[in-house]
């Protein structure tokens, strides 16, 4: 590692290397794409929420101008295998994703029991308002807060008691009950959706009877490629799944959905391309959102601080046909220095389509709960909460005994502490305003795994010193090829413009998701992989050449900067790429190098990133409008590869945040089982009014245990911890403790 920083591309505010193609229009998603005799298509969904289709009259639709066929569960080809699991990288589920016209079974209101081909979108959408169905309609339910009595422990755990979601006990169970300092809480967060910009969208097309190419809306283009070589029963070389931009996602495009089989099947009975694009209403219904869940927290401590026992509780919802499960519990088991430690995790079958997962999985839900009850905690004590989480901070993981990778999470909350202002809160509430409005400070901590897995990369160094290398990753906004270019040029020495890195295609090495946050380790790894080989290559051709003074060279004596390789003892003997491959008359350079974390690693040490939120709020006493006013956001994330892309994460992140706590929730009407909030009208993500100014702040220290490069992820922590932060700063505003998401001006007056 003795060239780690020898460049300082790493950690330069770089701008997005495809900045320009997004700005000027010229970047294409998924759905803009055309092909010749494209046919476009329109799902029909049920408007009951449980029960079976007694009759389906499609006539009206079939005879419509220009409607090429109307599909649905009497009609439909056939698929031929499923796929068994909700996502290929994931445990197989218990249930079954929801397969698509394979019978009249209704499972959730916007059920799909049709879908209509035309040959233009006009007509399709015409054709499927002509579409009408008669039900059995069944009782349903919806109604999250009348059923809890029926959650139950997931499979998963009662298979095998050692499961992460299984109930887990360290020390005592429930001790905090049988303490005198103690406080015990309810918390709610409600259903709330991804709503990215871009639309959930598809186009399919059959070359072949054998062979598909789909230009997908998705987070794995592996994944997806997988999936759907097994339901049609052709070899995964046949399937092509191009996603070279995805328009946000947020984690809804972690699931290949029905809308994506509906275009399939489609594209199979007109034998022609299909696109089909979700409308806004229908990305409430058929593509997942964060399920709505119900915590408890009871904690107790000494009157110095110390915790002594922590029980948290939670529910989830899910379908009635899938299990879905999510980490809520995780941050809990390990964050805190309680030798007393509770957890159980239930989920809720509901009348409603299966979540999926969202920013910041179960560790958003769950940090919301966790860090709204160690502010309730400390204000029982009447300690200061920074002070308190410090006095709690843990040196090595409580949960699995083992040393922390890296962990600098105390830095991180002294920056941001310094940066907001901390100093001027008041452990009282409502002491201190600004003119009318009362003012409040809060924080809240966050915290998920550090992972990496496994990728491949090839890179093809060309005789004119530029550099391609590719991979099958996608980039969901994070500017995942920025960061691999700043990658390969600090680890090659390579100017940036002279690299280009190529991705979303099936057709590219392979590599995982955008998920988890784990790209930059994991993708990053392999380019590093691929960087450190092009090296080697050049320096073997360089030391064999006998007339030159590199004869005998080895990597560890050279120097690679700017396109050139050098003697370290005497930079004046120096050639550039171009001329060494001229030399070799090879008009190219290749390889291709797979990275792989060390299992062993995962045994001798935990690795997580962390963050801490501060905010400030301003709260008008008779209104109850609540204005966040500033906002930093501090990450203790390993090596920050480009702090401009990584400053846009955590801001992403804490707006996100925003919205969690302010502004988003679903709302249904369970007569029908139905949301009225179906679209942004109703539905309300913040919008730059909501936003303050936001700093980001980074400790910026490698973990090189996790991988070479040092990076942990930012995009899921960036939201995590977020909202607790806004209801404390709430709470320290106006003395007024709101438990349950989103918290509106009617809560608080």
């Amino acid at each position: 590692m003795k060239d780690y920083f020898f460049q300082d591309t790493v950690g330069k505010p770089m701008d997005r290397v495809d900045g320009r193609l997004k700005v000027t229009g010229a970047a294409k998603y998924s759905a803009e794409y055309e092909l010749p005799n494209m046919a476009h298509a329109v799902l029909v969904g049920s408007t009951i929420a449980k029960g079976s289709i007694k009759s389906l009259d499609t006539k009206r639709a079939e005879n419509a101008p220009g409607v090429l066929a109307v599909l649905h569960y009497q009609n439909a080809p056939k698929v031929p295998g499923y796929a068994q699991a909700a996502h290929p990288t994931e445990p197989k589920p218990v249930g079954q994703p929801l397969q698509l016209f394979i019978d009249n079974q209704i499972h959730f209101n916007d059920h799909p029991i049709a879908v209509v081909v035309a040959d233009t979108l006009e007509r399709a959408m015409y054709a499927a308002k002509l579409v009408k169905a008669q039900y059995n309609e069944e009782k349903h339910a919806t109604d999250f807060n009348r059923n809890t009595a029926k959650a139950f422990l997931p499979t998963a755990a009662k298979r095998n008691p050692k499961h992460p979601l299984g109930d887990y006990v360290r020390g005592k169970e429930d001790a905090y009950k049988i303490e005198p300092l103690k406080i015990e809480s309810e918390y709610v967060i409600p259903t709330e959706f991804h709503n990215p910009m871009e639309l959930q969208s598809i186009i399919a097309h059959w070359e072949a009877a054998d062979k598909l190419t789909v230009y997908d809306k998705t987070q794995a283009v592996m994944g997806t490629q997988n999936a759907f070589a097994k339901d049609w029963k052709i070899p995964v070389e046949n399937v092509k799944v191009i996603a070279t931009f995805v328009g946000g996602a947020f984690g809804n495009g972690l699931h290949t959905w029905p809308h994506e089989t509906a275009a399939i099947m489609a594209a199979k009975k007109v034998n022609r391309p299909v696109k089909l694009m979700l409308t806004r209403e229908q990305m409430f219904t058929m593509v997942g959102y964060r399920p709505h869940a119900w915590q408890k927290v009871g904690m107790s401590a000494t009157k110095d601080g110390k915790i002594t026992a922590i029980t948290h509780e939670a529910i989830g919802q899910t379908s009635s046909y899938e299990e879905f499960t999510e980490s809520t519990l995780q941050q809990t088991r390990m964050m805190y220095t309680s030798p007393n430690v509770t957890t159980r995790y239930r989920i809720l079958p509901l009348d409603v389509s299966t979540p999926i997962w969202m920013r910041g999985p179960g560790e958003a839900t769950g940090a919301f709960a966790l860090e709204s009850a160690l502010d309730e905690m400390a204000f029982v004590l009447g300690m200061d909460p920074l002070e308190f989480r410090l006095i709690n901070h843990t040196d090595k993981d409580p949960e699995k005994n083992l040393p922390w990778s890296t962990k600098y999470l105390k830095e991180a909350m002294q920056m941001g502490a310094e940066r907001i202002g901390w100093s001027k809160r008041q452990l009282k509430p409502g002491m201190v305003k600004n003119g009318e409005w009362l003012v409040g400070y809060g924080m809240g901590v966050g915290t998920f795994g550090a992972n990496r897995g496994r990728a491949k990369v090839k890179a093809t160094l060309h005789k004119d010193g530029t550099l391609v290398m590719q991979s099958a990753t996608t980039d969901i906004g994070p500017g995942t090829g920025t960061a691999m270019v700043q990658i390969a040029a600090q680890n090659l020495g390579l100017p940036p413009e002279k690299i280009v890195f190529e991705l979303g295609s099936s057709l590219y090495p392979p590599s995982p998701s955008q998920g988890g946050s784990a790209t930059v380790a994991t993708v990053g790894s392999a380019v590093h992989a691929a960087c450190q080989a092009l090296k080697q290559r050049l320096t073997s051709m360089v030391a064999g050449n006998a007339d030159t003074s590199f004869k005998g060279a080895t990597v560890e004596n050279l120097t690679f900067k700017d396109g050139y390789v050098s003697m370290t003892a005497s930079p004046s003997a120096r050639l550039s790429f171009a001329d060494i491959l001229k030399q070799q008359n090879l008009p190219e350079l290749e390889v291709t190098e797979e990275s792989t974390p060390d299992a062993s690693l995962r045994q001798k040490y935990s690795m997580y990133s962390y963050s801490v939120h501060f905010a400030e709020v301003q709260v008008h006493p008779l209104t109850g409008q609540i204005k966040v006013t500033n906002m930093v956001s501090c990450a203790d994330a390993g090596t920050i590869i480009n702090a401009k892309t990584a400053g846009n994460q955590m801001v992403g992140g804490a707006v996100g945040g925003i919205g969690m706590a302010l502004t988003e929730g679903a709302v249904m009407d369970h007569r029908f089982g139905r949301y009225v909030t179906k679209d942004l009208a109703e539905y309300h993500v913040p919008v730059h009014a909501d936003a303050p100014n936001i700093s980001s702040l980074f400790v910026n220290k490698p973990d090189l245990i996790n991988n070479p490069n040092g990076t942990k992820g930012i995009g899921e922590i960036a939201i995590i911890g977020v909202a607790p932060a806004i209801a404390n700063a709430i709470f320290n505003a106006t003395g007024k403790r709101i438990r349950e998401l989103p918290i509106t001006p009617d809560k608080l007056i």
